[in-house]
């Protein structure tokens, strides 16, 4: 890593949407720290296929869920890029990480919406709060979120219903960032073929036929959909985006 090369952290980068995003963002000739919760041996793979693009990068292990971890990871970080860089300092955060929780209203238990709560706003909200004295002026902040808080569709109240948070917390993020020049977005994917939520989109034929009749290009989506939005953002071109969210969903409900 060098001073002139920009930096981005991308947590859950170790496989599916996290992945693709890392990789593409990369290729814009961006350095990447991804962060993995247990899989050691994919996001070391996913490091050696940035390395392939010419691009330097390393994985850290971090539970999004474990809020008193955030102190230590941020101090790795920085001392990290200090060493290799001269500064402590990165230019884009993706809170990617995340878990599925398919429930109707009536069986979701309290210890699952505390999971779903704890993983996809407190720990996006903490960790945002942990890193901005190291983003730099300028920079970007992406959430992603997903189409299931525009729409909704029957098991998703806890998940839909806290991505819709991330959203308006995205729109304070960019207001009380703005002195700063940091910016914060939202992309918000439609339903991909991943290993999300166990793959059912993926593998459930039902699932993804019923899925591509109900979207207007007439398909389930596909990381490389995703990921190459998320490296937009990250770019130069992007820089007059603030406070809004992108759906990338082919067209899903319209």
């Amino acid at each position: 890593m060098n001073t002139k090369t920009k930096i981005a952290l991308i947590t859950g980068g170790s496989r599916g949407l996290g992945k693709n995003s890392a990789l593409k963002i990369a290729e814009k000739g961006l350095d990447v720290i991804l962060t993995y919760k247990s899989n050691k041996e994919e996001a070391d793979k996913v490091v050696r296929e940035i390395q392939a693009l010419g691009r330097k990068a390393i994985a850290y292990q971090l539970d999004t869920k474990d809020t008193k971890s955030f102190d230590a990871f941020v101090k790795n970080v920085g001392d990290h890029l200090e060493e290799n860089t001269g500064s402590r300092n990165i230019d884009y955060l993706i809170n990617n990480a995340g878990t599925s929780l398919h429930a109707p209203i009536t069986e979701v238990t309290e210890e699952q919406l505390d999971d779903v709560v704890d993983i996809h706003f407190k720990g996006v909200f903490f960790l945002t709060q942990k890193l901005l004295p190291i983003i730099n002026e300028g920079g970007g902040i992406i959430n992603i979120s997903s189409g299931l808080a525009r729409f909704a569709t029957p098991g998703y109240s806890v998940y839909g219903g806290i991505k819709a948070g991330i959203e308006m917390l995205t729109k304070y993020m960019a207001k009380e960032l703005g002195p700063r020049k940091i910016k914060a977005n939202v992309v918000a994917p439609g339903a991909i073929e991943t290993d999300f939520g166990g793959g059912m989109v993926r593998d459930i034929k039902e699932v993804n036929d019923t899925i591509a009749g109900v979207t207007a290009l007439g398909r389930v989506g596909l990381p490389d959909d995703i990921g190459g939005v998320v490296a937009f953002l990250c770019m130069e071109d992007a820089g007059w985006i603030n406070g809004q969210r992108i759906e990338v969903s082919g067209g899903m409900f319209l």
